[in-house]
């Protein structure tokens, strides 16, 4: 069985989070497994294996809106996505590890490139 792990305190700012659901929206909620610490305006992709399902959604881009310490939408449509789903019993060898990956930001905020956590 798959170990999903991120680290709550990174080096480095915006980080990766992991993924816990993502809604079959417009745009779409996406909820991380602890606080993303993430600012709206950040352009993050989606990484979702295979296990989790939402394969359409997967390695695309969208800007964010913060709504909570663990959610925020996203610009994606998602409405007529596969649902996202982590497996209860996944099979030993499922990657069951989808991720938010942080590649950029509104260039009108550049906040979060200049964020120094060391």
């Amino acid at each position: 069985m798959s170990t999903c792990y991120a680290n709550p305190s990174p080096s480095f700012q915006p980080a990766m989070r992991l993924i816990a659901s993502i809604s079959n929206g417009k745009p779409a909620v996406v909820t991380t497994t602890f606080d993303h610490d993430y600012e709206s305006g950040l352009i993050v992709r989606l990484n979702l294996p295979t296990a989790v399902g939402m394969q359409q959604a997967d390695k695309l881009t969208g800007t964010i809106t913060v709504t909570g310490l663990t959610t925020f939408t996203i610009n994606i449509d998602t409405t007529s996505f596969d649902a996202f789903s982590i497996p209860v019993a996944p099979a030993w060898n499922d990657n069951t590890c989808a991720m938010v990956i942080p590649i950029g930001e509104s260039n009108d905020i550049l906040r979060l490139a200049t964020q120094n956590v060391l």
